[in-house]
Formats: C-alpha cells, structure tokens, sequence
C-alpha cells in the first residue's frame, strides 16, 4: 500500500482508503453490518489504514460499525475520517434533501454547522466510533445558515482540546475554502471525481495544488458504473440511491460500457480487474490524493487494495485520456 501526507499537516493515510458510505445501507439498498465489519478489517489486513465515515451515514450506522470493525486493532495505525454539518434529527439550517432511513422511515436533512450543533456531534462520533480522538474532522456540506467564521472556529477549538487532529472540509468552493482557511489550517477537500466527473480539474485541483491541500476523490468508480459490471437495465433495490441517477441511464451505461472494453487490454496485461484500473488512474491525476472505494465485502475490499500493487506508464495513461475524450 502506498501512503500520503494530507496537506501540510503529518497525517499520513493510505491512498486507498476505506469508503464507508454503502457499509451503512442508506441509500444503497442495506447492508449486511456483518459483512461490512469483514470488509474494513480485510482491507486494514491489506494495508487500508483509514476510513472515512460519516454520521448521516445510515444515520450513525456506518459509524457504529467502523468503531466496531477497529476496536481491536492498535489506535494510532488507524486513521479516522469522520464529518459534521448533516442533521437528521433537528429541523435547522438549510434544507438538504428528503430520504428514507435503512428502516423506511421518511426523514430530512440539513446543512447545520453551528457550534452547538457541531459540539454535539463530535461528542456522538466519539461515542459511536469508540475512540477519543478524530483524526480528520470534515464539514460535509456547505452551511450557507451559519458562518464560515462560526463553524470553523468551533472546529479550531475541538483541535485544541485534543477531541479533533485536523480539520477539512467536503464539496467546497475555493472561495469557501479561503474563507475558512482564516480560521483554521486545512488539510484536504473532500470532492466527487472521476473518470466521468472531472469537473473540479477547471478550478479546484490548481487551486489545492498551489496551496498544499489534498484532495480526496469520493465516488472515484462513479458508485460502480465504472467497474464494468453495470447492464442496460440494471435492477436496483428498494432506497438504492442511483435508480434515479443520469449517470445509470441506460444510454449512459451502454456509452461507458463501451469505452471500458476499450480499455479493458491495459487491466488485463496488469493482472488487474476494470475497477483496480480506473482506481489506479485516479490516483495518477494531479492533485488527487486519495481515492476513497467502499466495499460490501472482504472480497471487494481486498480488491480495492490491490489498485496499487500495478503501475502505469505514460503510454498507457495517454491511451486512456485519449479514449475518455471520446465519451
């Protein structure tokens, strides 16, 4: 496995690093908590020291069961990448989205990052995550309700009392980040990126580039479109978010098909699947630091480890974005 320092601050996590969103089951159709619990201690095995988790994540499911899945294993191999800033449970802020919970139950959510409400979530983090420390404490999303200044010097002081080891934000813009750059150091954004996402390459990476900050690519398989294994067609259970996603039209699915037989002859020359590839590729862009991949399983974990055991020359790489031209 290979490992990088996030932003100036000495926090180094692996580049693989464990997505915990679909351990979770919300919005992924459930899960197996078992399973999931199999899948983080398969990938630690492998050299997948940090996880990134969330509260809203299966509304403190995916957190219960990453304090689980480490409880045993030593606290300072293991890096915890947690978030705040998305509530369930209280009505304030600014409205997010309407889901349902893992047990269908309609709920809300919201954009709240004050300092009361940030106090109380450190404090159930800690709680479900068993451990009494965060290692990078991200604000999920903008909270266009409170500002910057509160949100981050709140966050300043969680650092200084010892509760949080550095600080990073998810889905903001250069602008935001500047803004709460005032307050606190930051190590990292958090931002989707893939092969069919590449959006923040016009302005965010340059911008990390030039200022040391790390950037960590979420949804890097574009929540499995990217691994090959998606049909025209493709059935989704009940509350699977990505039934209703463009990105799974079938037109979509058949076009991105198509481009990864393309590139299909380059993994099968590294002994290596589609999804090893395309994880591989992201971590060769500049500016990306880390990919965070979810696995359901130990196998999928695994897998997703193995993404660095390869590598790729110019020549192929070149072959690669010539093709992604082409979608």
């Amino acid at each position: 496995m290979e490992y990088r320092k996030l932003g100036s601050t000495d926090l180094e996590v692996s580049a693989i690093t464990f997505g915990a969103w679909a351990a979770g089951g919300w919005m992924w159709g459930g899960s197996d908590t078992g399973e999931a619990i199999k899948a983080i201690r398969s990938a630690y095995d492998q050299g997948v020291t940090s996880i990134d988790t969330a509260p809203v994540y299966g509304q403190g499911a995916s957190e219960e069961i990453v304090g689980e899945a480490i409880k045993d294993l030593p606290r300072d191999k293991v890096q915890i990448l947690t978030k705040f800033g998305l509530r369930w449970d209280l009505k304030k802020g600014d409205f997010h989205f309407h889901s349902k919970d893992n047990q269908g139950k309609d709920i809300d959510i919201y954009k709240y990052a004050s300092k009361k409400s940030i106090i109380k979530e450190v404090e159930d983090s800690l709680k479900r995550l068993r451990t009494d420390y965060i290692d990078l404490y991200q604000i999920h999303w903008p909270d266009t309700s409170t500002p910057i200044q509160e949100t981050f010097e709140a966050v300043a002081q969680l650092i200084q009392d010892g509760k949080v080891r550095h600080a990073g934000v998810c889905n903001y813009s250069v602008d935001q980040m500047k803004e709460a750059e005032k307050y606190v150091n930051l190590a990292s954004n958090q931002l989707p990126f893939s092969m069919v996402n590449k959006g923040i390459e016009n302005e965010i990476v340059p911008y990390c580039i030039k200022n040391n900050k790390s950037i960590l690519a979420y949804s890097p398989l574009e929540r499995g479109l990217l691994t090959g294994k998606m049909r025209p067609g493709q059935p989704f259970d009940q509350g699977d978010h990505r039934a209703n996603n463009p990105f799974f039209s079938q037109q979509s699915i058949v076009k991105t098909n198509a481009f990864l037989e393309k590139i299909r002859p380059i993994a099968n020359a590294k002994g290596a699947t589609l999804a090893q590839l395309v994880l591989k590729w992201t971590l060769e862009r500049p500016g990306i630091t880390i990919v965070l991949a979810g696995a359901r399983n130990e196998t999928q974990s695994v897998q997703n480890a193995a993404a660095t055991t390869f590598n790729l020359n110019p020549d192929e790489l070149g072959f690669i974005n010539l093709e992604l031209e082409k979608i």
